[in-house]
């Protein structure tokens, strides 16, 4: 039996069998072990890959390896991407973002496996980027597609896409609790029982089979010993303080050398540019090769000093000073490492390098205190809260720093200097950007949509499923005569003025000429250019809803001519808008 065959089957079955409620929940299952399964396999297949090309090479002694290997792993993923499959994978998340805001929740098939393969090829070779962007728009895209494969609607389609999402965080970190809050706070627009039960239950499904197929082992783990002191409060604030402005500047050094990258048209330049640059950082500072997760399980073991193992400047490790000075520059070096890497072609996200640099500025900061007389902070401490700071700030989810960290610790011991620290970091980050590093192109272009539900509903009205044409039109060059032929044949007191050509010159509203309609002694000799006026606003077919529901009311007209490139296209009307805009409500509303 054919695939669609079977699919309609199982759609008969289970309109008589089960509501949709429940196959909402059995979907969410399946969503979150597919999902957990993607992240235990894109985690062993990158470690695998890795483990074959460097077998046989001690790093220490021919680091000169780190100058070649980044330009390889992003030469195969450009030539993937642009050759094999000709899609750009790239910037996961936003494309998550962009399927809700603009596609009606549908991702693309080829993304349930594409961009797996694009960042096995990136990170095993060294790039600078993390594997959960390309999970979670894996888990995301197989929600998506088996929500269209049984023909559900753009709620639960939305909410399968967070399923997806959920799964994928959960199976990489065998955190559900920080899974279902990522999902809550990047990607859904409204939280409601009957999206976050499926949450839960796909967040659980991930974790359940990541500790099946590979144990109790997470990325990285680390158990609190130093006990959280009240006296302590103020370093935490100022270090909330200082990780929201290493968002700042994160958040913004990597737009700009992406925007910087996609000034250079030719994919051979980009590429070689980047896998250069990346070499060299890497070759200088091997701490940037990869994701970063070993290097933060040495810092959080107090081997701050293996940072520099592997470097040129292995003789100067016992030098407390320089030692800080190195870690300052992986810090500043890290975001350009990640962006460098993203944006000469490779794939890859920003999760793990957001935990990489918190860890590293909650570790500089702590060594810095303590070199102050009188004060002593925990070093791991500080750098597990740092990590939960730029997450905060990077990502603007307070909540998914709070819960991830805390359930990579394995308790709560440290949930006071969590919250305080992410929400200083969040507050301190909104004060330069409003928007993610996620959600900062789409909202650049209008395309956002935001946990604001009106604001939500209004960027999912496309302005192509409003447009009203049954509007008569009538030619620029007749007259008041031709005019009358052709009143008896419209449904509408609206009469757009066109040339032969479709260019838009005005319109005609009959009210305003209803006292000469009649009068046939002037029909010849009075010209419909004489009768139009130009209406005010215009609208663009381009604009989004929410610019266009302000000239609504800016101008209190009913019916707003669209117009592109000076051609006619048809009118949109505020009463279409307004009973559009309450079935979303409606739709995204009930529970």
């Amino acid at each position: 039996m054919k695939l669609p065959g079977i699919i309609n089957r199982i759609t008969i079955w289970r309109n008589r069998r089960i509501s949709a409620s429940q196959f909402l929940l059995i979907l969410s299952l399946v969503v979150g072990i597919l999902s957990g399964l993607a992240a235990v396999l894109l985690k062993n297949i990158v470690h695998y890959t890795f483990y074959l090309i460097s077998k046989g090479f001690q790093f220490e002694r021919e680091n000169y390896l780190y100058l070649a290997l980044p330009l390889i792993g992003i030469s195969i993923t450009v030539v993937f991407t642009k050759f094999i499959l000709k899609k750009n994978i790239g910037h996961g998340v936003s494309r998550i973002l962009y399927a809700i805001s603009k596609k009606n929740g549908v991702i693309d098939l080829h993304h349930t496996w594409s961009s797996m393969v694009g960042s096995t090829f990136t990170v095993a070779f060294g790039g600078s980027v993390g594997l959960e962007a390309p999970i979670v728009l894996t888990g995301s895209a197989i929600g998506s597609n088996l929500g269209h494969i049984f023909r559900l609607n753009h709620k639960t389609l939305n909410i399968l896409i967070g399923c997806g999402a959920a799964g994928a965080i959960a199976g990489i970190f065998k955190s559900p609790i920080a899974a279902v809050v990522f999902a809550i706070e990047v990607l859904m627009i409204d939280l409601t029982i009957s999206a976050l039960i499926p949450l839960l239950i796909s967040a659980v499904a991930g974790a359940t089979v990541a500790f099946f197929l590979s144990g109790s082992r997470v990325l990285f783990s680390f158990e609190v010993s130093d006990p959280f002191l009240i006296k302590q409060i103020p370093y935490f604030i100022l270090l909330g303080v200082f990780t929201g402005l290493v968002s700042v500047y994160f958040t913004r050094i990597t737009v700009f050398i992406e925007k910087l990258f996609s000034t250079i048209k030719q994919t051979y330049r980009k590429l070689i540019a980047g896998g250069l640059i990346l070499g060299v950082l890497i070759f200088v500072f091997p701490s940037l090769f990869g994701e970063g997760y070993e290097i933060l399980q040495e810092v959080l073991s107090g081997q701050d000093k293996d940072l520099i193992n592997e470097g040129l400047f292995y003789s100067l490790k016992d030098h407390t000073w320089f030692l800080l000075l190195i870690m300052f520059l992986i810090l500043v070096f890290k975001a350009v490492a990640t962006s460098v890497t993203n944006g000469s072609g490779g794939v890859g996200g920003i999760f793990a390098p957001s935990l990489f640099m918190g860890g590293m500025a909650g570790f500089l900061a702590a060594k810095l205190l303590n070199l102050i007389p009188g004060i002593t902070v925990s070093e791991s401490n500080f750098a597990l809260v740092g990590m939960a700071g730029v997450m905060s700030g990077v990502m603007h989810a307070p909540l998914t720093g709070i819960f991830l960290i805390a359930e990579i610790t394995g308790g709560y011991a440290l949930l006071t200097p969590l919250i305080i620290t992410a929400t200083i970091s969040f507050l301190t980050i909104k004060y330069f950007e409003p928007h993610s590093i996620y959600a900062k192109r789409l909202a650049e272009r209008g395309e956002l949509i935001t946990h604001h539900k009106d604001k939500a509903m209004l960027s999912m009205m496309k302005i192509d499923n409003l447009l009203e044409t049954n509007f008569q039109t009538i030619d620029v060059n007749a007259t008041l005569g031709d005019f009358v032929k052709v009143v008896p044949h419209s449904q509408r007191n609206v009469f757009p003025v066109v040339d032969s050509e479709n260019n838009f010159y005005g319109i005609i509203f009959i009210n305003d000429i209803r006292n000469i309609i009649f009068n046939r002694e002037i029909y010849e000799t009075t010209f419909i250019r004489d009768l139009m006026y130009m209406p005010d606003p215009l609208v663009d077919p381009n604009e989004s809803m929410e610019d266009i529901a302000r000239k609504f009311s800016e101008s209190e007209n009913y019916n707003l001519p669209v117009i592109k490139e000076g051609k006619y296209l048809g009118f949109v009307s505020r009463a279409k808008v307004f009973s559009t805009y309450r079935k979303l409500i409606e739709e995204f509303s009930d529970e």
